[in-house]
């Protein structure tokens, strides 16, 4: 974890990069969640005791509490990516520790094991054993297989420029195609003097230099995007 990451392999062979949260902003969105079910229950409350009366409304009150202590986080974290609402605002994410999305077993185990990670007080415990871990993981985690890492934005879909669509003057692997896609979508990033240097380098498969290379470039980027979507 030189890079501060984690890499893991999935039986598909695909290398993922997790970033294990540390504790602070893990903290942050449990705070977030408390005040959130704070809320709910005291709408639970006097949504019960107004429909029902204050001895029965405030009787099942009691048990939505307890749901709302338990089943809250588990039933968020199954349904919503591993996110609960607090980790979602703080960008975090409950992952298994193969890089797997979280299920039933997991949440549940790491979630029922909070009342040992919270003594004395506060999450002491949790807190502690955090510190001493190098994926800051609880116990609630070590015991689920869990992992609570920053969960990475979406990639942005990159417009390629307008240009009118050519085949391949003769066929590219996949590597290759992904190279030239990958080329036209930052070719403009770079300075021009730049740019005219990847042109007459791209000369073997346009057969052109400088600007006119890549205008052939982006058409036939434009063919390979098209054939990709039909």
């Amino acid at each position: 974890m030189l890079d501060g990451k984690l890499h893991l392999s999935t039986p598909e062979g695909v290398t993922l990069a997790l970033t294990p949260a540390g504790a602070a902003r893990r903290g942050y969105a449990w705070f977030i969640d408390l005040l959130l079910r704070v809320l709910l229950n005291i709408l639970l409350t006097i949504g019960l005791v107004l429909l029902l009366g204050p001895t029965m409304g405030r009787g099942l009150a009691l048990v939505g509490y307890f749901l709302m202590e338990w089943a809250y986080p588990v039933v968020f974290e199954v349904f919503g990516s591993g996110m609960t609402p607090g980790k979602r605002m703080l960008g975090l994410q409950v992952v298994r520790d193969d890089g797997l999305p979280v299920g039933w077993r997991e949440s549940a185990l790491r979630n029922l094991l909070r009342g040992i990670d919270f003594l004395p007080m506060l999450y002491g415990v949790g807190l502690v054993i955090m510190l001493m871990d190098g994926n800051f993981r609880r116990i609630g985690d070590m015991v689920a297989g869990t992992l609570v890492v920053y969960r990475e934005p979406a990639a942005k879909a990159v417009a390629l420029a307008q240009a009118e669509p050519l085949p391949l003057p003769f066929p590219l692997t996949p590597q290759e195609q992904h190279a030239l896609l990958d080329l036209v979508e930052r070719v403009r990033s770079v300075p021009p003097q730049r740019q005219q240097e990847l042109g007459d380098l791209a000369r073997p498969l346009t057969g052109l230099d400088g600007e006119a290379s890549l205008q052939r470039l982006f058409q036939y980027a434009a063919g390979l995007t098209g054939e990709a979507r039909s």
